[in-house]
């Protein structure tokens, strides 16, 4: 599949479970339980995160998507950010709590933080499953955190590999 070997699980699957229980709690204390939550996701490769972590915040919320496109069919960040996909829900005066699969180059974030921002959101964080801690700048840096990653190419969980591997419940490096 794919035409990769994988080299080696990063994640369990049961360690991802338990880490997105344990967001969820804490992104749910955050906010004022009269407040209403606006969580984004970015599409593809956080679809099965924003799955599991919206069913374990234990409060009203509403869930949009964006759909960027940096990678094409390869291991390595184009550089180029091409929002494909737009939210359709208003964001002006809402909590807004972006969800993002992984941080690496940080291009994404530094890309849609503003253009989130110039919405007038009343509150913008960003969560993000995985963050490599490689990008040498970040407008935002994410509140919530789910696993340091290794810098290494990393797939399942909804992560791929030019469309490949999405569909493993673990998170393995190729």
């Amino acid at each position: 599949m794919g035409g990769k070997e994988l080299r080696r699980i990063v994640f369990s699957e049961q360690e991802i479970s338990r880490r997105v229980r344990d967001m969820g709690r804490e992104i749910a204390a955050a906010y004022p339980p009269q407040d209403e939550l606006l969580v984004l996701g970015l599409l593809k490769g956080s679809f099965i995160f924003i799955a599991d972590l919206v069913r374990q915040i234990p409060r009203p919320l509403h869930v949009d998507f964006l759909v960027v496109s940096s990678y094409g069919a390869g291991t390595v960040s184009s550089g180029e950010v091409r929002l494909v996909y737009d939210a359709k829900a208003e964001l002006a005066g809402r909590h807004v709590l972006l969800v993002e699969d992984i941080i690496d180059s940080g291009t994404t974030i530094n890309r849609l933080v503003p253009v989130l921002e110039e919405r007038g959101p009343k509150s913008l964080e960003v969560c993000a499953l995985l963050h490599k801690r490689v990008a040498p700048y970040l407008v935002k840096e994410p509140r919530w955190v789910g696993f340091e990653a290794p810098k290494e190419f990393l797939i399942g969980y909804g992560l791929d590999y030019s469309e490949h591997y999405r569909n493993l419940p673990y998170i393995a490096s190729l």
